[in-house]
């Protein structure tokens, strides 16, 4: 009787045993698992303390994400729809090289010996730029990467007398992730469903512009083209399952402390976003950015800078590495 209830076809016993491995593992805790125990504790020293309003206040605002959340997508709609400016470590960087400040000539030698650019350099590049933006809204991207520069982050914001007031957390199952960057749809844990096989790519993107296309949730007008040039798109060479595997690893031993830090430091500021496409996330970050009282940008922002923000904020490209010039590339801790 029992053996009649075993599955005989080699197929469904793929399915059954991976399903079985899959009940099994499910009772231990998960990356994904540290990440929901960490906004559970935001939320529960939240607990009657006010939300950040604007009241002639300005947003400073950091977002969270795993690679092929959506930060990309998401920051360039924050910019094009509100007065909100979006800075990038990695443009500022290549901008005090340029100008050969004081700091981008530290950098430059940095850069130069294949070396790391260390915490404290960066932070001074940044806090030179947040300084540009004072009296303005902004969006900070690309740090701070690890807990040590959320504390030194904090810890000048703080000085300053302007500390964040809004972190989001894009809460993007893994799962949505792998088949996004893969095109691999699964009907049961383990078992791949017929037609779409992890050779297949979902996500293509126009290389000159930064614009993203996924089969499955923003497919291109016409198959293979940027809808606005008609030029060919492209397959990012490590947009793979087996290198997203290896930056969802480091997504999470990075920002889980990160995250609890800011759980601890601004309870009250920090948020998390749940949802499987950037239109599902979009409703929830503009109600969030509504409540705080930051004024929406009329007329909206044209495309070249929500291209460029969309480009800079892509968080499927490796933020450890930033392009400063030529074939220099530098290196972030």
């Amino acid at each position: 009787m029992l053996s009649a209830l075993r599955p005989q076809a080699p197929t469904l016993r793929l399915a059954f045993n991976a399903h079985r491995a899959f009940s099994a593992s499910s009772t231990r805790r998960t990356p994904e698992d540290e990440i929901a125990r960490v906004m559970d504790l935001a939320r529960e020293k939240a607990v009657g303390k006010p939300r950040p309003k604007a009241g002639g206040d300005t947003l400073r605002m950091l977002m969270f994400g795993k690679p092929g959340a959506g930060k990309g997508t998401l920051s360039s709609r924050l910019v094009e729809n509100y007065d909100i400016d979006f800075i990038s470590t990695g443009d500022v960087l290549r901008h005090e090289i340029a100008a050969g400040s004081e700091v981008g000539k530290e950098a430059e030698k940095v850069v130069a010996s294949g070396g790391l650019v260390s915490d404290e350099l960066m932070l001074e590049i940044v806090k030179k730029e947040l300084e540009r933006h004072r009296g303005k809204s902004w969006i900070l991207d690309g740090f701070p990467r690890t807990l040590e520069q959320g504390k030194l982050l904090s810890a000048e914001l703080g000085k300053a007398g302007r500390p964040l007031n809004m972190v989001v957390h894009l809460n993007v199952p893994d799962s949505v992730i792998m088949s996004r960057i893969a095109g691999d749809k699964l009907s049961i844990p383990g078992l791949r469903l017929l037609g779409r096989t992890p050779l297949t790519p979902a996500r293509w993107v126009h290389l000159p512009s930064g614009r993203v296309y996924n089969d499955d949730f923003n497919p291109p007008k016409v198959p293979g083209k940027d809808d606005e040039t008609g030029e060919p798109l492209s397959k990012r060479p490590d947009d793979t399952p087996e290198v997203f595997s290896k930056r969802l690893a480091s997504f999470y031993k990075s920002t889980a402390p990160l995250l609890e830090y800011f759980a601890n430091e601004y309870p009250e500021a920090l948020h998390s976003l749940s949802g499987s496409t950037s239109d599902e996330l979009w409703p929830q970050l503009r109600e969030l950015v509504d409540e705080f009282g930051l004024k929406e940008r009329y007329p909206p922002q044209g495309s070249l800078e929500r291209e460029h923000v969309r480009e800079e904020a892509d968080d499927l490209k490796d933020s450890a590495e930033v392009p400063v010039g030529g074939d220099k590339v530098a290196h972030l801790k």
